[in-house]
């Protein structure tokens, strides 16, 4: 037999032999894996038996009936079934303990366990290293360089700039037909108020992102100031006494730009406003959950414990949806937040809690106070019954259907 009819046998058997070998190859790696699956499971399963948790899937865990927009539907009964804790298995050999508890809460809030980023990792090349994604030295001295520019004094003269926005954007309600969609307008209200605070924008977000007919109608300036004197009465709902009604001492009441100074230093002093923002917070808080990865063990106070590497979830929302925290907790109710009224210190986080809490949370309790009391001095609010909000969480928590109000103008 010649060489040359050997040579496509040799080929083939060259070709079989590697595909035994690949074969085998492949063969042990799904072995390695199986065994790590197997062994990363049982440590799972011996360290959370402590903390009990509806059935799971071996392989799927609860990924399956814990789908995104049915989230919240679980957590409420999740809540009330385990108050304090529960694993959430995201598959067979991952799982996160969710903490609703705020005895539970402080225990992980008091320490400087690093920031587990999960799903942050996908928003890290828009939004870089910062406050939010940093972990260790390098948060605390960015922290600390930033913490100043946010002290109360410091955030006072932007109520100014504040009150431009939020009159600009209810200028536009007027001209919308009702129900109006607000979580567009709200948002881009909002950049308008940061780009003018933070980088001294000069001109409006607002007006920019309308096309150049709307942007040129009627100036927004002359139906500001047809209101003005009814708007001086920002605070002159019921709970608040009535603000600058007849100007700020010594000074004319013409002169618009200084209304806003009596205005500005009468924020502290809205205790009917400030409950029910925090009881609007309560029930749906901005940011639903945020996690950490344990640096080291921890031992609760019921005496449960939770050895290094596990990551925490500490749910906001079943937090303020616990019934054991907060009676008939989807009941809307601002007397929660009385100035008497007595509450767990850890019970409350809509701007998280720690030394991680939110930099920017007075900025935007002011912001929230501001663009409520010029909302219910020009509208009556009602909801669109046929568009009910639902709230789904993302990173933050928003309205799948967005948020539609009916709008009735009261001057």
């Amino acid at each position: 037999m010649s060489v040359s009819a050997l040579s496509p046998v040799r080929f083939l058997g060259s070709i079989s032999g590697l595909l035994q070998v690949a074969f085998l190859l492949g063969l042990l790696l799904l072995l390695f894996q199986a065994g790590q699956f197997y062994l990363q499971r049982q440590w799972l399963l011996k360290v959370l038996q402590q903390f009990p948790s509806p059935p799971s899937h071996w392989f799927f865990g609860h990924w399956r009936e814990f789908q995104m927009d049915k989230e919240i539907e679980h957590i409420v009964k999740w809540v009330e079934k385990y108050p304090k804790a529960c694993p959430l298995w995201l598959g067979g050999s991952k799982a996160r303990v969710h903490l609703y508890d705020p005895d539970y809460m402080k225990m992980i809030l008091g320490r400087s366990d690093p920031k587990a980023h999960g799903s942050y990792r996908l928003v890290a090349p828009w939004i870089g290293y910062g406050l939010l994604l940093l972990n260790g030295q390098k948060w605390f001295q960015h922290r600390r360089m930033l913490t100043p520019a946010f002290h109360y004094d410091i955030l006072k003269p932007y109520v100014g700039l504040m009150v431009e926005s939020v009159k600009l954007m209810l200028d536009q309600w007027e001209k919308q037909p009702s129900p109006v969609e607000i979580f567009q307008h709200v948002s881009l209200m909002t950049l308008d108020t940061i780009m003018k605070c933070a980088f001294s924008h000069e001109s409006s977000i607002q007006l920019d992102s309308r096309s150049s007919d709307q942007a040129e109608e009627g100036s927004p300036a002359g139906r500001r100031r047809a209101g003005e004197d009814q708007e001086q009465e920002a605070l002159g709902f019921p709970g608040h006494p009535a603000i600058c009604q007849e100007g700020c001492p010594g000074v004319p009441s013409p002169v618009p730009s200084l209304h806003w100074h009596c205005f500005r230093d009468h924020l502290d002093k809205m205790p009917y406003t400030t409950m029910c923002i925090k009881e609007a917070l309560r029930i749906y808080p901005p940011v639903p959950n945020f996690s950490r990865e344990l640096s080291k063990p921890v031992t609760f106070p019921d005496g449960r414990s939770l050895p290094e590497g596990i990551t925490v979830v500490l749910s906001v929302y079943g937090l303020h949806h616990n019934p054991n925290v907060w009676p008939n907790p989807e009941v809307f109710d601002p007397t929660r937040f009385a100035p008497d009224a007595t509450y767990h210190s850890h019970a409350f986080l809509p701007f998280s809690g720690g030394s991680r809490n939110c930099i920017g949370k007075q900025f935007a309790m002011n912001e929230m106070k501001v663009t409520v009391a010029l909302t219910l001095l020009r509208f009556e609010l009602l909801p669109d019954p046929a568009r009910i909000p639902q709230p789904a969480t993302r990173l933050v928590l928003k309205s799948k259907n967005g948020i539609h109000l009916r709008l009735r103008k009261l001057h």
